[in-house]
């Protein structure tokens, strides 16, 4: 099977790669600045240094938030037809912090109280209402940059001023005292594949490893795994990191993350991250290509009005390739052989039968 790694070229998307090589037949790194999309009235058009990009069984695609519509357009064009473990609209609400709350709570996914503002005038009116500290988030950003920490009324007033001439949202968070750390979950699939505690340096609430924050392996309880992956379910996303904080309530989701760094966490935890994201990206792959063979042949044979399963009896003129015969291609769509796969073939005058052992 054949996979593509669509990315920044980061180290973590390097890891990944490398282990992709492991369970793919052939896989490709694609550098996500050098790829356009042509809209037209055919469709979609997706190019790759100007060419038309190859068809893969299964593509990865990930990067920056300053890529997400180029991102949702190239995953939209192909979904129908190639495995992603990110659907088109994740890229839209996982990069996108007021609509990754938004997806969160029309979800019922537990969170700290969140505002959505989108004028000072508005702003100043929930900061003269709410408790403090509180926290002030940019709708985009990663590695905690875009997040601020206000004190007080009037340290938070002063932020303000920059933050109104970006004209754009921004979120007002409930600020939750723990002591500077939280948990970094890992979600592959159903599952949480790995995850640590993350504690932030001193004099910074940031707990993220690339603010500086350290991060020691934990072993999550079943509550807040379960937390992680529906998380993770509700942007769309079956590969993503959901960051979690410790509360009197019980975990609570602050953030999602599409494109995760993995240095970190495999060096907390001394899990392999990167061939467990592999891995799993090989058997969905092959879980689609699959599921995809399967439906074809079921719409064949529907379209003969052939019973699967049922001995068929199929009339043709021999076809030769050489010396060889050539089978018709629906003999193959019936059979389900693969390339490659072992036989047993019997012949006699007049007569052939080809069977698995």
């Amino acid at each position: 099977m054949k996979a593509a790694l669509i990315s920044m070229g980061s180290k973590s998307s390097q890891m990944t790669l490398q282990a992709m090589k492991k369970y793919f037949d052939s896989v490709e790194g694609i550098d996500l600045r050098n790829m356009e999309v042509m809209v037209g009235g055919k469709g979609l058009s997706i190019l790759y240094n100007g060419k038309p990009l190859q068809k893969y069984d299964g593509i990865y695609a990930k990067g920056s938030f300053r890529y997400a519509p180029l991102l949702r357009s190239i995953t939209t064009a192909f979904y129908d037809t190639t495995y992603m473990p990110l659907k088109p609209n994740s890229f839209t609400l996982g990069h996108d912090k007021l609509l990754t709350h938004l997806a969160m709570q029309r979800n019922k996914i537990p969170m700290p109280d969140t505002y959505i503002v989108s004028s000072r005038a508005a702003a100043k009116k929930i900061l003269n209402q709410v408790n403090y500290p509180v926290i002030l988030k940019f709708p985009q950003g990663t590695q905690g940059k875009g997040v601020m920490f206000a004190e007080s009324f009037a340290a938070a007033s002063s932020m303000l001023d920059a933050i109104e001439t970006l004209k754009n949202p921004f979120l007002i968070q409930e600020y939750i005292e723990t002591e500077g750390s939280d948990i970094r979950a890992i979600v592959i699939g159903d599952k949480v594949a790995a995850s640590m505690k993350r504690k932030a340096v001193f004099g910074e609430k940031r707990a993220n490893i690339h603010a500086g924050g350290k991060g020691e392996p934990i072993v999550l309880d079943v509550h807040t795994k379960k937390i992680a992956v529906n998380a993770a379910k509700a942007i769309g996303a079956e590969i993503c990191a959901i960051d979690i904080l410790e509360t009197v309530k019980g975990p609570e989701v602050i953030e999602a993350n599409l494109s995760p760094g993995l240095q970190g966490i495999t060096a907390a935890t001394k899990i392999d991250v990167a061939d467990k994201i592999a891995k799993y990206l090989y058997e969905r792959t092959k879980e689609f290509v699959e599921k995809g063979k399967t439906t074809e042949t079921s719409k064949l044979f529907t379209d003969l009005s052939i019973k699967g399963g049922a001995e068929q009896q199929i009339v043709s003129n021999l076809d030769f390739r050489s010396d060889r015969i050539l089978l018709p291609k629906i003999v193959t769509n019936i059979t389900k052989f693969d390339e490659g796969q072992e036989v047993v073939i019997k012949a006699q005058k007049g007569k052939v039968t080809l069977e698995k052992p």
